[in-house]
């Protein structure tokens, strides 16, 4: 019996992974459950269990009064006094041995579950202390269900609820799948302790570092920040917490091996590892990469910063649908506003001139001050003595007349006779037709031309005979004046044929 009891103690510690107290007090509390079923159930039973020899004892606990009024959890002081051997005390507490040599069927059916419901209580009890104590880290289990709103995914001895809302969008899981996931929340609840779990949370992002980089979990390198859209982009802030050693190398590792991992286990989420500065304006600067920033402004009261960078890159510091900007907002805490090169001089340009206007106009309304006239306290000063001028002679020389010289009258031109040159036709159309550099019409020239045409045909008669001449008159086109004479016309007429 005893070495039965025990082995079958150990296994079931085993199994459930409990301890054999744990197991023992079970047991204890089975019995006494049982034996309320049996004997009454308003006994103050207790039940002690031997665990080497697993022999239980029950025992019915009653207080001592003076007066009985309920026999069942009160003793009178001469049944305390035979029951103990002693004179008891008022208000003391008795145990009386009602260890019953067997029990029922029903009280052993009991028993039975009781036990079963302490063993899975303790074990539900051992799983919420071991969880509690690892929530905010990372645990790796297994794709065990898929639900419309829920995952559940399987871990040692429980399971954990990945809700829609903390799954990343785009990401698509299969059964059996092994996925690391940060651990939320736990909650006690009647079934059991309910664990939460999470793959959008940014600690996420922070305990892969921790697990891939040795400096992080050392704590030589420090994450001061971290920006993160699941599924996207994220932006992690790094400083060294010991001098002449690199917190962006770290990190990235030899040939990016170690933020591929990171990478790899985010399903291929963009991961930017900056610098951190304690300085806001560089700080800023930095978190704006992979844009150069020229110029930062920032604001302490309000906590903005206006960033200023080249033309070419501005769409590349607010990145796609601003998702750059706002995730270094996100990360430095401060309000970032990006503008370009050309833009920023614009609008110093604007707001020197409105700072010079206003300057301008309030010169010219501020009221004039009116002069200080301060009492003279010296003793008035005679003024000087007027001396009156001499006048000294004026010498005027005497004007000498110049000698008139002969002026000669000119010359009178005598007055141009005007000639009336007369122009004859004679002149105009010349009646030899081989004199040259002389005006001839352009029928004349066409009819000596007409001439020799003719005069080669005639060469030609004794070799060919010539081509019949166009019948028809031939026109010719005249030009006179209306005041010349019928004979000039008809001398014009015959010269041309």
């Amino acid at each position: 019996m005893k070495n039965d009891f025990l082995m079958a103690i150990t296994q079931l510690c085993a199994e459930k992974n409990l301890s054999k107290e744990v197991v023992i007090g079970a047991l204890e509390e089975a019995m006494a459950s049982a034996y309320k079923r049996n004997f009454g159930s308003n006994h103050d039973v207790v039940v002690r269990m031997d665990a080497n020899s697993g022999q239980a004892t029950v025992y019915t606990r009653r207080t001592v009064v003076q007066q009985v009024e309920d026999p069942a959890t009160q003793i009178s002081v001469e049944d305390a006094r035979r029951l103990l051997g002693r004179q008891p005390v008022l208000g003391e507490v008795v145990e009386e041995d009602r260890t019953p040599r067997e029990f029922g069927r029903i009280a052993a059916q009991t028993a039975k579950q009781v036990i079963m419901q302490r063993l899975r209580e303790a074990e539900r009890e051992v799983v919420y202390d071991e969880y509690t104590d690892r929530e905010g880290e990372i645990v790796t289990g297994t794709v065990q269900r898929i639900e419309p709103n829920r995952i559940i995914i399987a871990l040692p001895r429980a399971e954990a609820v990945l809700p829609s809302t903390e799954q990343v969008p785009g990401e698509h899981y299969r059964l059996g799948q092994r996925i690391k996931v940060y651990l939320v929340e736990v909650n006690r609840t009647p079934k059991g302790p309910q664990l939460i779990a999470s793959r959008t949370h940014r600690n996420l992002l922070r305990r892969l570092f921790e697990l891939e980089v040795p400096e992080i979990n050392h704590g030589i390198v420090e994450i001061k920040g971290i920006a993160r859209e699941p599924g996207s982009r994220s932006k992690v802030a790094v400083a060294a917490r010991q001098p002449g050693v690199d917190p962006v190398g770290a990190c990235v590792g030899l040939r990016g091996i170690r933020i591929q991992n990171i990478v790899n286990e985010l399903n291929g989420e963009k991961i930017d590892v900056i610098e951190w500065h304690p300085d806001p304006a560089m700080f800023v600067a930095k978190a704006l990469s992979p844009a150069q920033v020229v110029r930062v402004v920032t604001n302490e009261e309000e906590k903005t910063a206006t960033c200023v960078v080249p033309d070419r890159q501005l769409s590349l510091a607010i990145g796609k649908e601003g998702q750059n900007a706002r995730l270094a907002a996100k990360l430095t805490g401060w309000r970032i506003d990006i503008k370009s090169v050309s833009a920023f001089r614009e609008e110093e340009a604007d707001r020197l001139a409105r700072e010079e206007e206003e300057r301008a106009v309030a010169a010219a309304s501020a009221p004039v001050a009116e002069p200080v006239i301060v009492e003279d306290l010296l003793p008035p000063v005679a003024p000087p003595p007027v001396e009156t001028p001499i006048e000294a002679p004026v010498f005027v020389e005497p004007e000498i007349e110049a000698p008139v010289a002969a002026v000669e009258a000119p010359a009178v031109a005598p007055p141009v006779e005007e000639i009336e040159e007369t122009i004859t036709m004679e002149d105009l159309f010349p009646t030899k037709p081989g004199e040259r550099g002389k005006i001839r019409f352009a029928e004349e020239i066409l009819g000596a031309e007409a001439g020799r045409k003719k005069g080669r045909d005639r060469g030609r008669d004794d070799e060919e005979p010539a081509r019949p001449a166009k019948k028809g008159p031939r026109r010719q086109r005249v030009y006179f004046e209306e005041d010349d004479e019928e004979a000039e016309y008809e001398d014009i007429l015959r010269r041309i044929r």
